[in-house]
């Protein structure tokens, strides 16, 4: 059941009124600029977008607008859980809204044995109708999905690419040498696209698409098909806005940058706070050296 999830892709936001709801206008206003922009693929309720402080039918209603705005760009919807039971609910409901894959994270918290990770997806590659990506990201979640326990899981027909967030340029080159054909592997850092992308990578989920959706489309375009002298360009270009957007978590400096740009609200859920004010001065001077402000 595998299908391409190649290109660049956008972890998006989930734009906060002032008073704490998911602001349905502003969502869709983002969304539409990410398909004028030339995103290649969206991706609601990952990290990005809150999702550990949204409710199931917050997530749903994101989904579903996501869908409605995507004009016809394939939607992959963050389903993860560190419940595997959970997990496998989020994924067939992502599904039956007609997403067209899952983003499923590494379970956080629970840090599984590489014989967990692999019985978690396992069973989520069973239950979806759809395809599923596995989310990487030991910096957040505790716990490395190491290359031997992915290349098992690579295997599995439903599971169709990894977002590769680990830090280890080892073991995303191990991934990239032993993988099966078809199965994609996807950045999931902005700094390291393009090095990903020159040993023969698929894409990226990109944070900065949020703020610059045109150029991280281009940049992922010109490495793909080998260009990497003007990939090499653009991604320099970006570095700096790249690497603000993680001075504090994110989102945090991600939507600043949007509200920034009048896109929503500095609006976030707690555990997550505004921004300091050095880290606002910071994003500002990058979208001005970007010329997104005056």
């Amino acid at each position: 059941m595998r299908r391409s999830f190649a290109g660049a892709g956008v972890a998006l936001v989930t734009p906060f009124t002032r008073e704490g709801a998911v602001d349905e206008p502003a969502l869709r206003r983002l969304v539409r600029r990410q398909v004028e922009g030339g995103i290649d693929v969206l991706v609601p309720c990952g990290t990005t977008g809150e999702s550990a402080t949204m409710s199931d039918d917050e997530q749903r209603r994101v989904i579903a607008i996501a869908l409605e705005e995507s004009a016809g760009k394939p939607v992959l919807a963050g389903a993860g859980s560190n419940d595997t039971r959970v997990a496998v609910a989020k994924a067939r409901a992502a599904a039956a809204l007609g997403a067209h894959g899952v983003l499923s994270v590494g379970p956080y918290y629970n840090k599984p044995t590489p014989e967990g990770f692999y019985g978690h997806f396992g069973a989520i590659a069973e239950a979806s109708t759809v395809p599923v990506v596995v989310y990487n990201v030991p910096g957040r979640t505790g716990s490395n999905i190491d290359a031997k326990t992915l290349l098992r899981l690579a295997a599995h027909p439903n599971v169709a690419a990894v977002k590769e967030a680990s830090g280890s340029l080892g073991q995303v080159m191990e991934i990239l040498r032993d993988r099966p054909q078809g199965f994609e592997v996807l950045s999931g850092d902005d700094a390291f696209t393009l090095a990903f992308m020159a040993h023969g990578a698929e894409g990226v989920i990109s944070v900065a698409a949020n703020q610059v959706p045109g150029p991280m489309h281009d940049l992922v375009a010109a490495a793909a098909r080998g260009d990497l002298g003007a990939a090499r360009r653009i991604h320099n270009r970006l570095l700096r806005l790249m690497n603000l957007n993680f001075v504090e978590s994110n989102p945090i400096p991600v939507k600043t940058s949007l509200a920034l740009l009048g896109l929503c609200e500095e609006s976030f859920r707690l555990p997550l706070c505004p921004p300091t004010g050095a880290t606002r001065d910071a994003l500002r001077a990058a979208l001005k050296e970007l010329e997104l402000l005056p």
